[in-house]
């Protein structure tokens, strides 16, 4: 049994690694899923993955950080799929640097995309959300729906190099917290996940020459230094980073019928690392 028949969820980033994953993961729990990616060929290419395992999904790629786009993020699910069940605020990337280095431009663009774009999609849903909720009640109905927002330990425990990306992940933990108080009244379960070292390629070694990745236009720095990862694993009691399967698991915990009675929690996905 499918535990998630007939639900829509969003996803933001899950063109690649974790999104992508969870992507897959509620799609093959059956969810039909709005897929987002800052690229359009993998956010493309993982509807076509969905689509390939008997599933539905839509994409609507870009950047999550751009005007206008929660509306229409929002609006795909209810024109597409007319419903609105699973909101899964993803995207992300760190732009890393010491305070003393850090420019206006890094600290706002971690801000940009790990709370303001969350903030922007949980509003452009609040009143379809509401409207929802309004007519189940009138039919006696208890329908519940669930968001889950995607922190970092980086957010509980700060982390040097990261003034921005730890603020605005700690920042998401607080939203999560009164998104909770705001909307338990129309049954949503408002949770967050902190991931803990998990292998993508934002995580990946960094070789001779550092890799980077194209984010609107900027060239930025991926990857960690072998020997910090090595460290890294020393510190986390199962002995390894995560996959980014194990990773999605974490998530669906929280879109599940099971979470129905858990709701403004921080749960640490993070092979039982604590900082």
């Amino acid at each position: 049994m499918t535990r998630l028949q007939g639900k829509v969820a969003l996803v933001t980033g899950s063109g690649r690694g974790i999104g992508r994953a969870i992507a897959l993961k509620l799609a093959r729990e059956g969810a039909r899923v709005v897929v987002n990616d800052l690229d359009a060929e993998p956010g493309n290419a993982v509807v076509a993955e969905i689509e390939a395992l008997g599933g539905n999904a839509t994409a609507v790629n870009g950047s999550v950080a751009e005007a206008g786009f929660a509306d229409r993020f929002v609006g795909a699910a209810l024109d597409k799929f007319g419903g609105l069940d699973i909101i899964v605020n993803n995207a992300g990337y760190t732009w890393d640097s010491t305070i003393q280095k850090m420019t206006d431009e890094q600290f706002q663009a971690m801000l940009d995309v790990h709370l303001v774009a969350p903030f922007r999609i949980l509003r452009a849903a609040a009143e379809p959300i509401r409207v929802f909720s309004r007519k189940e009640a009138e039919e006696g109905r208890e329908v519940f729906r669930k968001v889950v927002n995607i922190s970092s330990i980086a957010g509980l425990y700060g982390n040097a190099g990261q003034a921005s990306y730890s603020s605005a992940k700690a920042s998401l933990i607080g939203l999560t917290r009164t998104m909770c108080k705001e909307w338990g009244r129309y049954k949503v379960n408002v949770n967050c996940v902190a991931f803990g070292l998990i292998n993508t390629r934002l995580t990946q070694p960094i070789e001779a020459q550092q890799k980077t990745i194209d984010v609107a236009g900027r060239d930025i720095k991926v990857g960690v230094q072998p020997h910090m990862l090595e460290a890294m694993s020393r510190m986390i009691p199962l002995g390894r980073g995560g996959t980014p399967e194990e990773a999605a698991d974490a998530v669906y915990l929280f879109c599940s019928p099971e979470s129905n009675y858990i709701s403004g929690q921080v749960v640490v996905a993070g092979g039982g690392l604590i900082v």
